[in-house]
Order: C-alpha cells, then sequence, then structure tokens
C-alpha cells in the first residue's frame, strides 16, 4: 500500500525539493499551497511524471477552521496520511519594538498554531506515522532582526520535543533545522556566500542536504523528539 505524505508550503524552495524526494520514495503527496497556485500546479506536474498521485490543496493557514479540516480532506482524497511536514512559514523582518500587532498574530498563526493544529489532526483516532516539523538553526540564538519568526520557531522546537513524548509509540515527531540552504530575499547571492564562509564549515548549503535529513528520519525508526541541525556548524557559534 503506497504511503501519504502531506507537506505544507510544498510549491516552492526547500517544500519543494522534499515533496518532490518523498514522491520517488513513492510517497503519494498532498501538495499544500496558499497563494503559489502556477508554482504548486507546476510541481504537481513534476511529481506526476515519477508515477505518484499528486493533489493540490489550497489552504490560508492564518484560518484556524480552514487548518482544521486540512488533514480530514487529504485523508478523504488520498487516504490515510503517513507523514506531515510541517515546512510553510512567513519570515518577515522586524526587531520586537517595529513588530506590529497585525505581523505578530499572523506569523503565530501560520507558524505556531498551524503546525499544531494540524499535529494534532494528525495524531487523531490513533493514527500512525511521522511528523516533521521544518525549524531554524537561529533558535539557539535570542538576538534576531526576526523577533516573532525567531520566537515562533523555538516554540516548535519544543513542540516538537513535547509531543514526541504525548504522542509516542504511535507517532514520531522529530525536527530539522536548516542554515543557510537558499538566500532569502533579503540577501544577494554574494551576502549569502559571505555568510556561509563564518561557519565552521566555511560553506552553504542546499536543498539536498535537507532531503538526506528528511530520509534518516523516515528510515530510522529509533529516533523522536530530536531536532537535526543542517546548517554547517552554524549553530555553534551561538
Amino acid at each position: 500500500m503506497k504511503q501519504v505524505a502531506l507537506i505544507t508550503g510544498g510549491a516552492k524552495r526547500i517544500g519543494k525539493a522534499i515533496a518532490i524526494a518523498l514522491a520517488e520514495r513513492g510517497f503519494d503527496i498532498a501538495l499544500h499551497y496558499q497563494n503559489s497556485e502556477k508554482a504548486a500546479e507546476e510541481t504537481a506536474s513534476d511529481i506526476r511524471k515519477l508515477g505518484v498521485e499528486c493533489v493540490l490543496f489550497r489552504c490560508d493557514l492564518s484560518d484556524m477552521q480552514a487548518v482544521s479540516e486540512l488533514i480530514p480532506s487529504v485523508q478523504n482524497t488520498l487516504g490515510q496520511c503517513d507523514l506531515l511536514v510541517n515546512n510553510a512559514s512567513i519570515f518577515e523582518r522586524a526587531p520586537l519594538l517595529e513588530t506590529s500587532l497585525e505581523l505578530m498574530e499572523r506569523t503565530i498563526q501560520i507558524n505556531l498554531k498551524a503546525p499544531i493544529v494540524l499535529s494534532k489532526a494528525f495524531a487523531k483516532d490513533g493514527n500512525q506515522g511521522h511528523i516533521i516539523n521544518l525549524l531554524d538553526t537561529k533558535i539557539t540564538v535570542d538576538r534576531s532582526p526576526y523577533f516573532i519568526y525567531t520566537l515562533t520557531k523555538k516554540a516548535i522546537h519544543d513542540f516538537t520535543r513535547m509531543a514526541a513524548v504525548e504522542l509516542g509509540p504511535h507517532i514520531r515527531v522529530n525536527g530539522i533545522a536548516p542554515g543557510l540552504i537558499l538566500p532569502s530575499v533579503d540577501s544577494s547571492p554574494e551576502d549569502f556566500e559571505r555568510m556561509g564562509e563564518k561557519t565552521p564549515l566555511q560553506m552553504t548549503g542546499d536543498p539536498s542536504n535537507i532531503i538526506q535529513a528528511v530520509l534518516y528520519l523516515l528510515d530510522n525508526l529509533f529516533v523522536t523528539g530530536e531536532c537535526l541541525f543542517v546548517d554547517g556548524g552554524e549553530h555553534l557559534n551561538s
């Protein structure tokens, strides 16, 4: 029987890479997107060429009613969901004193509440499977120009550990903390490479490094509650 994976924010960047890698593993893919419809359709087309199913699910992750209906919609369409990858998040630059109430609420909804609600629905009724949360190497530092984003990622790190305890033995819950994998909209390729030179490995990564971490977590059934830092050692500098 084929397995089913739901990847939030799966249309582009790291989410797309994870979705394609899981499809290559034989998973049918539930590909979530919010605004990137064209990119989602292109990614779905690439996935279907691999001989598996890919169904698109549009959902506003700041709408908790819609979020609560996402897992049931996936299961009604593709069958029991075996893997949930909480990848989607928003990343907006603002220190604490410049963080508006609107930005605070939206970031908490999408980056923190949505993964928790999805995880709860995923684990309902004794389901067995695996949850992987995408974190950030900056969860180890306490100074950030992306204040509310970093705070939500720190919270999801703690959620990963707590959920692993509560949802075991049937559900494993793990996290991956990427470092310099892809340039953000705030950095040029040159800035990105210069930042990589400051890590212990003096290099940047790419999405293949995240895929390797995902596949490791899938294959090692004796790992739960862990966070894999895929960052060239960047977190060691904190």
